[in-house]
């Protein structure tokens, strides 16, 4: 969990009615006005000789650096039958290398007065810390030191087996409506690695042997696989001579880093799966569309069609089937953009006596507004303002800088999309929303999950 300073707090609401006030998003063609874009990240991009990529955004507002390292590797680089590895090693990198001991990383963090943390998802796994400037060249050694020599043993590969084992049991085993995304992505890919969630199998965690997870380390972790980012109040030329230090004497894989080209085959029909949970309380639907990946073309009108469908109280799925009709206690869309193409969800969760039938004809009927007649262009503006805001606020710290520029680099292959991405969401046009959800929102590309509590199946 991110923790936010009550100054942070009161600078973003005063952004946010700055915003709300007097800000109306230009239509496709006009510009922004300059005092509404979010600042142009000036970065300069290196490279090393073993391959990691480096990437330096040097500001002196405040005296704190924010450091991300991510390996591209996640959740749909595993193989069948060995889910979970990298959600394993984001556990792993903290319990020790050769001069390090375990946990000591972030005791290192936090006595300087700093916190770090990591994430695991689909295509990549995260690492990064903020921290005190003059702390800079010490937290570049603690990454390079378990990148280059982490202790991968029997001990630390048991324990942290039985730690991630519980996280999935609290996150997914035991939380109401907690396996519907693994239901619905099993159901939705056959053979691409989005078959599988990135918090893995407990079965495939049990039968996972020391030398299997060496392997996956031995094959991901190294710098020609990973990208850092270095964001915040320092001096590039001597962050750079520090990188060279301790990172140049790293290895690079041997070879090419192995990727699962397994593109999924395309849909052809709709596929409907029934499922019931003894600890959901509700009935349900979800329904997943397959979309392209995000940075493609068609993944701004259609992340703007999820701001009209689901973004507040005036969102259209909210208004019919929350607060007009009644029939859902929630529902809601998003489009979940990732490296390869995903899904688009809409969902709902049914008040008492309605049945997910309701709800499915319900979601269907609002997303076929989108196709009926192009959006009208205030509520246009009002999703692209979602957006701007997005953009403005998501660029207040030097994490959420950082965050932007590892994105841009990793999935999107080219850092200079963090300076340009806002101007393809403001080229959207009516038209091109009402293209996307025809092509997008139809039976050939769903998958549809109908979720019946336990006590209701029959």
């Amino acid at each position: 969990m991110r923790r936010l300073t009550l100054d942070t707090v009161v600078r973003r609401v005063a952004s946010l009615l700055f915003l709300g006030s007097i800000l109306v998003a230009p239509l496709a063609g006009q510009s922004l006005p300059a005092d509404a874009r979010p600042p142009v990240l000036r970065f300069t991009p290196h490279k090393l000789a073993n391959g990691l990529e480096v990437i330096l955004l040097e500001e002196h507002a405040v005296p704190v650096v924010n450091l991300q390292m991510w390996y591209h590797v996640g959740g749909k680089d595993e193989l069948p039958g060995h889910t979970g590895f990298a959600h394993l090693f984001e556990h792993l990198m903290f319990k020790g290398s050769a001069h390090v001991g375990p946990d000591e990383h972030s005791r290192i963090i936090e006595a300087a007065g700093g916190f770090d943390n990591a994430e695991t998802g689909d295509d990549t796994t995260n690492f990064f810390e903020t921290f005190p400037s003059n702390y800079l060249e010490r937290v570049l050694w603690l990454e390079a030191d378990r990148m280059g020599s982490l202790n991968v043993d029997e001990a630390n590969f048991k324990s942290e087996r039985q730690v991630v084992e519980e996280e999935r049991r609290v996150r997914v085993d035991n939380q109401p409506y907690g396996a519907i995304e693994e239901d619905l992505r099993a159901a939705a890919f056959t053979v691409h690695g989005y078959h599988h969630t990135p918090i893995g199998s407990i079965a495939d965690l049990e039968k996972a042997t020391l030398e299997d997870v060496r392997n996956f380390f031995n094959t991901y972790y190294k710098p020609n696989n990973a990208t850092l980012v270095i964001a915040g109040d320092f001096n590039s030329e001597q962050a750079l001579r520090w990188t060279h230090e301790y990172f140049d004497g790293i290895p690079p894989a041997s070879g090419p880093i192995p990727r699962r080209r397994t593109p999924e085959p395309p849909q052809t029909s709709e596929r409907v799966v029934d499922k019931s949970y003894t600890n959901t309380p509700l009935p349900a639907v979800v329904i997943g569309y397959k979309i392209p990946a995000r940075y493609a073309p068609d993944a701004y009108p259609l992340d703007l069609a999820s701001n009209v469908l689901a973004a507040g109280e005036s969102s259209r799925l909210y208004q019919a089937l929350v607060y007009k009709d009644q029939i859902a206690v929630q529902s809601a869309g998003f489009g979940n953009f990732t490296e390869d193409p995903n899904l688009f969800w809409a969902y709902a969760i049914m008040n008492p006596g309605h049945m997910p039938a309701d709800g499915e004809k319900a979601v269907i009927g609002v997303l076929d507004t989108l196709k009926d007649k192009p959006v009208d262009r205030q509520e246009l503006q009002k999703a692209k303002n979602q957006e701007i805001s997005s953009f403005v606020l998501g660029r207040d710290t030097d994490e959420e800088k950082a965050v932007a520029i590892e994105a841009a680099a990793v999935i999107g292959k080219d850092p200079g999309l963090v300076n340009t991405e806002l101007e393809r969401y403001l080229a959207v046009t009516p038209e091109d929303i009402q293209r996307v959800a025809k092509e997008y929102f139809v039976p050939e590309r769903a998958t549809v999950l109908i979720i019946t509590p336990a006590a209701q199946a029959q």
